[in-house]
């Protein structure tokens, strides 16, 4: 029999090499077990790695219960609409005490609510401070015992009054504050002048030269600044924001592109303004020099475009991240206002001069806001210079927008990260998301000494600490419709 004859007797060899595929290539998912991905793609299959994991522990039932909640799906929508499509103008600058019903003895801080006793360094300096400027005391550490006794003062989170403030987040009767409205809705947040890097009250410094340079402020910027807001007519906050992820700014610890944008609005204002030629010209300067100066619109700007998905039940979608150097804290749009907090976080990052990790107090301030909200860790691929203030390399900032994406329940139609294809920003953290993937929000932040007085000390990367977002899918859980 011939060799042709024989192998048309046997019909078509079969491939019996375990190694080689043949035909069209197959296509595989492998999820979570890389090994097996490598394995399967050297025999020639065509293989889409899925990064899986399971879910936190414990947290099975809770999520199962969340995700059958029929609202869930429609509620993230309605709230990731009201987020992205609610306006933020910057319509006024005012003295803080009438605006936000504060005394002199009244105080506000950053992140979840607290008490003197279990109050950080730095939170504690701010404070010192804040009482020091508002004439409650002659010096800043006489303000200690007043604190200590409990009475005579009143202290609440910023959050509670449409307010947010970076790191200790201090604001006190006689300092001024930005207003930002939604033209559509008057709702307003607030947030008080940035004042520099370094030794500043919001690290927890407290010298004569912090204080001298607030009464600066309260006397001499913000009266210009209110001058000038008024006469050029509301400043779209929204539109500057979206330019600066053009320009390398991710609005939390860059701000460089949009504090001269601003000051490019407002600068033909103030020199028109009438106001002695010295002051004009010092508070340029100021401003000008002072690249973390739109840090304290950005803030506010994600407040109240944030502060429009609370209360929409059903929604697993976060509206709030905030620390004040003891806590973290989130809240969540389906759960009102209550907090979910667990203990903050040392972050990891690049120190100045001498100081190192021990020196360095644990995470702190209201200024995550803009991660809540899309930017600063969320859009780091938009500004990969920040590496070099808070460490990495610029693959990791290009790493860890695209990670946020996994949490998130959409993205931000105007504000674009051009690095990856004008992608719009992560935005709407879910919950869930978090849970399942086990993938936390990425921060970038400042580090402020974990001392009163010492001021800044660093800056880096941060996240949250895992244990709150089961403890806020629990609530969810508690709240949820069946299917």
């Amino acid at each position: 029999m011939s060799e042709d004859r024989a192998r048309d007797e046997r019909g078509p060899e079969r491939n019996t090499d375990p190694r080689r595929f043949t035909g069209p290539p197959p296509q595989i998912v492998a999820a979570g077990v890389g090994l097996f991905a490598e394995s399967v793609a050297a025999q020639g299959a065509q293989v889409s790695q899925v990064d899986w994991r399971p879910p936190m522990p414990g947290t099975a039932a809770d999520l199962a219960r969340v995700m059958a909640d029929p609202r869930r799906q429609p509620a993230n929508a309605e709230a990731l609409a009201r987020i992205v499509g609610t306006e933020a103008h910057l319509v006024d600058v005012l003295p803080a005490g009438p605006t936000l019903g504060l005394a002199d003895r009244d105080f506000l801080h950053a992140g979840p609510p607290i008490e003197w006793s279990r109050a950080s360094g730095p939170l504690r300096g701010a404070l010192m401070g804040a009482a020091a400027l508002e004439g409650v005391v002659e010096q800043p550490e006489q303000a200690e015992q007043l604190f200590a006794a409990g009475t005579g003062y009143s202290l609440d989170a910023c959050h509670h009054h449409s307010a947010v403030g970076p790191m200790a987040g201090v604001v006190s009767a006689s300092m001024w504050v930005f207003v930002i409205e939604d033209p559509a809705t008057g709702r307003r947040a607030y947030c008080t002048l940035n004042e520099g890097l370094g030794k500043v009250l919001r690290y927890g410094a407290y010298s004569e030269e912090v204080l001298t340079r607030l009464r600066w402020m309260s006397r001499v910027l913000a009266p210009l600044l209110q001058t000038a807001v008024r006469r050029h007519g509301p400043v779209d906050l929204k539109a500057i924001l979206a330019q600066m992820l053009q320009m390398g700014d991710e609005a939390h610890n860059r701000n460089r592109a949009g504090t001269l944008m601003l000051l490019r609005e407002l600068l033909p204002e103030l020199i028109d303004s009438g106001a002695p030629s010295a002051d004009v010209a010092e508070a340029v300067r100021f401003v000008a020099g002072n690249d973390h100066f739109f840090l304290n619109l950005a803030m506010p700007a994600c407040k109240l475009t944030l502060d429009a998905a609370r209360d929409i039940p059903g929604s697993t979608v976060v509206v709030a991240m905030a620390r004040n150097g003891t806590d973290f804290g989130i809240q969540v749009a389906g759960t009102g206002d209550q907090w979910f907090t667990g203990p903050a976080q040392l972050a990891d990052g690049l120190f100045l001069g001498n100081f190192g990790p021990a020196d360095a107090n644990p995470d702190i301030g209201d200024s995550a806001i803009t991660e809540t909200a899309g930017l600063g860790g969320f859009s780091m691929a938009a500004a990969p210079a920040i590496v070099r203030f808070v460490g990495g390399e610029v693959a990791d900032a290009l790493a860890a927008s695209r990670r946020m994406y996994e949490i998130t329940v959409g993205e931000h139609p105007m504000y674009s990260i051009p690095v990856l294809d004008f992608r719009g920003s992560p935005t709407g953290i879910d919950v869930t998301k978090v849970v399942r993937t086990e993938i936390l929000p990425q921060i970038n932040t400042g580090m402020a000494g974990r001392l009163a007085g010492v001021g800044q000390v660093g800056a880096g990367l941060v996240t949250p600490p895992a244990e709150i977002f089961p403890k806020a899918l629990a609530a969810l859980a508690q709240r949820a419709e069946p299917a």
